[in-house]
C-alpha cells in the first residue's frame, strides 16, 4: 500500500527499525510486535519482513534489508518529483487480519503515521501510495499526513490522485479505495484542469468524510460554480458536471 525509495544498499535492517520504535515521538509510535522465525519455511527470507504495532492494530512491513526488497512501485502520477527514482523498495501494509478493511480510515491514519516515521530513516528517497499510484517527495508526504493527523484536511492530493482521458475527463484514481467510488470530471470549459484540481481537493475529502454517495447532489466548486455530483454505473463511478 505505502512503498518507500531508498537508494540501493540503504534499506534499513530490524535494528534500525527496532531502534526508530524506541524513539519516542509524537507522530504514531509504534513498536515491533512480531519477528518472523529467521528458520521457518516460505518463499521468502523470514529476516525481510516484521510486523509493527501502532494504535491497536497490526501491520507489515517487507523489503528490510538482508532480505528482497520489495517489488518496485508502477510508473503513475508525479508529485515534486520529475520522474520516479531509481532505488530498492520498502513496503508498509495492513496485516492479514485487516485485509477485509485496509480502506478503512482509521487503519489508513495509522499506516500514514508510521510511514512518516520510516520517512525519516537514512537514504529514503520518496514515497508512493499504491490505489493511488502516486509518486511523491517524502518532504510532501510527511506534510500532508502530518497536517492531516493534525485535524487537517484529508490529503487528497497523494491518497489519491487525478488522470486525464482521451476523451479530455479527469478521473480519480484511489478513491474506491476508500469509499468504493472514483470521480469522473466530464470535460467543459468553464472548469480548467487547475478548478478541477481545487474541486476534486474538495469533493475526495469531503466523500472520505460521509462515505459513498447514493443520490444525486450538489456541490459548491471554485469561482461560483456549481457542480451536479451524480452515481452512475451501478453506484461505482461519481460523473461531475457543471450545472448549466
Amino acid at each position: 500500500m505505502l512503498s518507500l525509495i531508498f537508494a540501493e544498499g540503504q534499506r534499513p535492517d530490524l535494528d534500525a527499525i527496532a531502534a526508530l520504535a524506541s524513539v519516542p515521538g509524537s507522530v504514531m509510535p509504534f513498536a515491533i510486535s512480531h519477528i518472523p522465525d529467521p528458520d521457518c519455511a516460505g518463499p521468502a527470507p523470514a529476516q525481510g519482513w516484521v510486523e509493527l504495532l501502532a494504535g491497536g492494530l497490526t501491520f507489515d512491513l517487507h523489503g528490510l534489508a538482508h532480505g528482497q526488497p520489495s517489488a518496485y512501485p508502477a510508473p503513475g502520477a508525479l508529485l515534486g518529483l520529475a520522474e520516479a527514482p531509481a532505488g530498492e523498495a520498502l513496503a508498509l501494509q495492513p496485516a492479514p487480519h485487516l485485509a477485509d478493511g485496509p480502506g478503512m480510515l482509521p487503519a489508513v491514519r495509522v499506516l500514514a503515521g508510521i510511514g512518516t516515521r520510516l520517512a525519516g530513516l537514512p537514504g529514503v528517497l520518496a514515497a508512493h501510495w499504491g490505489p493511488a499510484s502516486c509518486w511523491m517527495t517524502i518532504k510532501y508526504y510527511c506534510g500532508v499526513v502530518t497536517e492531516w493527523l493534525d485535524g487537517g484536511a484529508f490529503p487528497a492530493l497523494g491518497l489519491t490522485s487525478l488522470r486525464r482521458e482521451p476523451d479530455g475527463a479527469m478521473t480519480s484514481l484511489g478513491l474506491d479505495f476508500f469509499i468504493g467510488q472514483e470521480l469522473r470530471f466530464e470535460p467543459d470549459r468553464r472548469l480548467p484542469p487547475a478548478a478541477i484540481a481545487k474541486a476534486a481537493v474538495r469533493l475526495v475529502h469531503s466523500l472520505v468524510e460521509s462515505g459513498p454517495l447514493r443520490a444525486r447532489t450538489e456541490y459548491a466548486g471554485p469561482d461560483g460554480i456549481v457542480l451536479l455530483v451524480e452515481p452512475v454505473r451501478q453506484g461505482r463511478l461519481l460523473r461531475v458536471t457543471v450545472q448549466r
